[in-house]
């Protein structure tokens, strides 16, 4: 039985990780097994809490991209394949990864033909793609909006998300201009938190063979850059208190960690928090200013939880450090103890993919 890989790209913060939750979600539904694989340059990561939340079988492929890591990406998919029997593998790439087609669409097409690769999606959230399209987003450094531009020019699908969040005619007029600016892609619109064109989606990728038709031209040096000028931290922590109400302890931890990035002029390209209690959780999200703040989910008041926060921020990885160190201790104060499971911060190093490929391989 051949199975179905769908991978899902997309800058930070473009809404992959909800989005594969209600994926799962769905498809479980409809009978499927799905095989969910998380991608990050370090472990911890709470894309992997998350989606071991929902009914799908989940991998992780930490230490590298899956373009510079191919074989550990393979290797996750025949391990699915062989020992969780899945129909269905969604996998999402590091949220700053491009150049998809040449590395990763095209070689396992050409190399594994027990695999029905879907078309490459790239999502992107509304409010970025309108800054990307007017030239405004001064708040990321170039190299970066760089990545972005080249993540959508190689999109067999090009997926706009939280649609929700805005109105319908402005919705409209930003698709027709995506339509125009990248006419190779098919456009979708989507919201994974009221499942608005969720449907319309899920039937092309689980249906086209239509994967990885056409190339970008990554110049590698300006995606280099565009990866280093992040700082990247991961980090787990034990939090015990006699009480404490960690929905409260999660919006504060978010609105002081935002203050300090805008203080230092740092563009926040997703910061991502975690936090579990005896089997109830919450997620927080911040993906630029203040108002980007999100919250889903609440434990309430408790004694002992587990936190894992990703910070993904336009500043040297020991600043960020310090920052993440800082914060978390203010806000935990005197009632709230705090231990440090794991931690890792870095800088990413210029991407070495593992296979380039300067031809499309065909369908057959």
């Amino acid at each position: 039985m051949k199975t179905r890989i769908i991978l899902v790209g997309g800058f930070l913060g473009a809404g992959k990780t909800t989005l594969l939750v209600e994926m799962a979600r769905i498809l479980h539904k409809q009978g499927k097994r799905i095989g969910l694989i998380t991608n990050d340059q370090a472990a911890e990561l709470v894309d992997t809490e998350l989606l071991e939340k929902t009914n799908g079988f989940v991998s992780e492929v930490s230490g590298s991209c899956f373009c510079c890591n191919f074989n550990g990406f393979t290797d996750a998919i025949v391990h699915l394949k062989a020992e969780k029997q899945v129909d269905i593998i969604i996998a999402e790439p590091v949220g700053s990864c491009t150049d998809l087609s040449a590395t990763i669409v095209q070689p396992l097409k050409q190399k594994f033909d027990d695999l029905l690769l879907a078309p490459l999606s790239v999502l992107i959230d509304p409010q970025r793609l309108v800054s990307l399209l007017d030239g405004t987003t001064t708040e990321l450094h170039s190299s970066a909006v760089y990545i972005i531009r080249k993540q959508l020019e190689e999109a067999d699908i090009i997926v706009l998300s939280k649609i929700d969040l805005f109105p319908q005619d402005f919705i409209e007029k930003l698709m027709k201009r995506a339509m125009l600016e990248w006419p190779k892609a098919k456009i979708f619109l989507i919201s994974a938190k009221n499942g608005e064109g969720l449907q319309g989606w899920l039937a092309e990728v689980t249906n086209s063979l239509n994967a990885g038709t056409h190339l970008a031209d990554i110049d590698y040096e300006i995606y280099a850059e565009g990866e280093a000028v992040l700082g990247w931290l991961n980090i787990s922590v034990k939090l015990e208190s006699e009480s404490a109400n960690w929905d409260d302890f999660i919006s504060k931890l978010l609105n002081a960690l935002s203050q300090r990035f805008d203080n230092s002029y740092a563009a926040v390209a997703h910061v991502k928090l975690f936090i579990e209690e005896e089997g109830e959780y919450l997620v927080g999200n911040l993906t630029g200013k203040k108002d980007t703040i999100s919250i889903r989910g609440s434990i309430g008041v408790g004694e002992k939880a587990r936190m894992t926060l990703n910070a993904r921020v336009q500043m040297d990885p020991d600043i960020l450090k310090s920052i993440i160190e800082e914060e978390v201790s203010e806000v935990c104060g005197s009632d709230i103890n705090s231990s440090i499971i794991e931690f890792n911060c870095l800088k990413p190093g210029i991407p070495k993919p593992t296979h380039r490929y300067d031809y499309v391989v065909k369908n057959y």
